[in-house]
């Protein structure tokens, strides 16, 4: 099964979806995106992503940990991890509430790709 990335615009357009109003809009001048979304390219060259629960997962700690936007970095993480999961047939079934713990947990280093991806796989139904 070939996997559907997602690419700079789309990552963009999904964190410019989740900023609320008033809310800092754009990329942290000192952060790149290209050099984030870099790192998924380099995982899959190097076979470290093997199925949809890795892509998804590495998509969310990469933008997590990355902080490249101003502001809404967790939730544009957890936007496109959910939207990677979609466009590649998977339904979500987690809590949204726990999900984004989650997501809080891979900004903060505590979880990396190979946990989140697991917890997303026990969650696939």
């Amino acid at each position: 099964m070939e996997l559907l990335l997602i690419g700079r615009d789309a990552v963009l357009a999904l964190h410019d979806a989740v900023l609320n109003p008033n809310e800092l809009a754009g990329l942290a001048g000192d952060k790149s995106l290209d050099a984030v979304l870099g790192r998924i390219e380099n995982r899959l060259q190097y076979g470290l992503i093997e199925d949809v629960f890795d892509l998804a997962a590495t998509y969310a700690v990469v933008l997590a940990v990355g902080h490249v936007f101003n502001d809404g970095n967790k939730r544009t993480a957890f936007t496109v991890m959910d939207i990677c999961l979609v466009q590649n047939g998977i339904e979500p079934t987690y809590d949204v509430i726990e999900a984004a713990d989650m997501i809080i947990q891979a900004a903060q280093r505590k979880v990396d790709e190979k946990d989140l991806a697991l917890w997303l796989r026990r969650r696939a139904g």
